[in-house]
């Protein structure tokens, strides 16, 4: 049988196939034989939904939509925290924080730890992810090391931290006995030009372990077939890098860096339990965060404490819409494009 034949053959068989769920004549069948498709969702599909996503929705109004409009009602007052609030006082309390030069600082230490937080992290975290995405010997031990941090709880961290950057403390002991600094204690935490890098410092052990993590995984989606063709193509290892893992890797990069920006921008727990209710102002180490439970909480005023938490607010959520505009929108545009 020549080739000719055969490929009819195949034709033949191939449109016999087809034309058995057709009209005979090879045609598919059209849309009226299939039926009419509906579109509407009936009682069953809307019971499964409201069931499912019912308790998550009544959760995140109660929790999240719920206090946002509390403390916007309550900005507007001068409250104690008890009783129904009475001293209406129009928009004062958000005139007395944007003239406050404290909680200038505050926002000025926020953004500059967000600026650190990127410049710092991001480097160290991609170097990690590219060492422990190879094969080596102790790879398990060290990327349980690596993440460990991050498991660990704030106030654990904090205090542990606290203990030993204390001008008597451990830190200062090993440098003596080193002889880095001689028998100079240094004041890790209450020194302004120092205290900003030690938190750095802090910031940087414990969350580069969430980072690391994340880009793994991002790693993993990285086809081997385009390292194999640039390897092939004489391309050397930072090369590689450089042109193939780091552009692919963008998406992941961009959603860790957008995490770490509203995180950095609502700090809190760190710098309340390592430098305490006082000393941060003083270190130079505030955030709006801090500055918000000082001024309201502590100082009994929760009516200018829910106002500053107002003002925290509108400035995380200009900043995510801003970065999803300029930064995210590509990849917004190209998921939305796969799923169609």
């Amino acid at each position: 049988m020549s080739d000719t034949q055969v490929s009819s053959a195949a034709a033949s068989t191939l449109g016999g196939g087809v034309t058995s769920g057709g009209d005979g004549a090879g045609n598919a069948p059209s849309p009226a034989a299939r039926g009419p498709r509906s579109s509407r969702i009936g009682w069953r599909q809307r019971f499964e939904i409201t069931l499912l996503a019912g308790p998550a929705i009544a959760v995140f109004v109660l929790f999240v939509i719920l206090p946002v409009f509390m403390a916007a009602y309550y900005g507007f007052y001068r409250w104690h925290g008890y009783g129904k609030p009475t001293d209406f006082v129009w928009f004062q309390n958000y005139k007395v924080i944007l003239s406050d030069p404290a909680f200038r600082h505050a926002v000025l230490h926020n953004f500059q730890i967000v600026a650190l937080s990127l410049l710092i992290q991001g480097p160290v975290a991609i170097l990690l992810a590219l060492l422990l995405n190879r094969k080596m010997r102790g790879r398990s031990i060290i990327r349980v090391l690596v993440f460990v941090p991050w498991v660990v709880s704030e106030i654990i961290a904090g205090t542990g931290w606290s203990l030993m950057l204390q001008t008597q403390g451990a830190v200062n002991a090993i440098l003596t006995d080193l002889h880095v600094f001689g028998r100079v204690h240094v004041d890790w935490l209450g020194n302004p030009h120092i205290a900003i890098w030690t938190l750095m410092v802090i910031l940087t052990w414990k969350y580069i372990g969430f980072a690391v993590i994340l880009l793994m995984a991002g790693l993993q989606n990285i086809p081997e077939e385009l390292y194999e063709a640039a390897t092939m193509d004489g391309a050397g290892y930072w090369q590689t890098q450089w042109r193939i893992t780091l552009p692919l890797l963008g998406p992941t990069i961009r959603i860790w860096a957008f995490l770490s920006i509203i995180g950095a921008l609502q700090l809190f727990d760190l710098v309340y339990i390592v430098w305490g209710q006082y000393v941060a102002g003083v270190a130079g180490v505030s955030t709006m965060a801090t500055y918000m439970v000082q001024n309201g909480r502590l100082a009994g005023n929760y009516g200018y404490g829910n106002a500053v938490a107002v003002v925290l607010f509108f400035i995380s959520l200009f900043v995510a819409l801003v970065y999803q505009r300029l930064v995210l929108r590509r990849d917004v545009a190209g998921s939305e494009g796969k799923a169609r």
